[in-house]
């Protein structure tokens, strides 16, 4: 069956929730916003592209930074409503310059950054 991305359930912006993990390691890496555009243009370049809400523009992981994300699966969730795609991450996934976005545990009742993440890659 072909995928139609219409099929997605965005929410009223437009935009659904897309989580990057390593194909990897399994490593939860990112979490960002996709509208349908976003979607089709990931599947044909196999190049992910997420939708800026705060510049109101597409962006291709990487195109600046260097630190890419090449598709490696795309999957749906039962409802429709979130993605998930396993990626190849070249550099850093987190815009602090840190391997995954998830650096921050709560612990106990406490922000604890985690320690292996505290040093920023270069």
């Amino acid at each position: 069956m072909p995928f139609d991305p219409a099929t997605l359930k965005f929410d009223a912006n437009g935009l659904i929730p897309a989580i990057a993990q390593d194909a990897n390691s399994g490593e939860v890496l990112m979490m960002a916003w996709m509208n349908a555009e976003a979607v089709t243009r990931t599947l044909e370049t196999r190049q992910v592209t997420y939708w800026s809400r705060s510049r109101q523009e597409f962006w291709v992981k990487g195109a600046t930074s260097g630190h890419t994300q090449a598709l490696v699966e795309f999957r749906v969730d039962c409802d429709r409503d979130c993605i998930l795609m396993e990626v190849v991450q070249v550099g850093a996934a987190c815009h602090t310059g840190r391997r995954t976005c998830f650096f921050t545990e709560v612990k106990d009742g406490e922000e604890v950054v985690n320690p292996q993440e505290d040093q920023q890659d270069a």
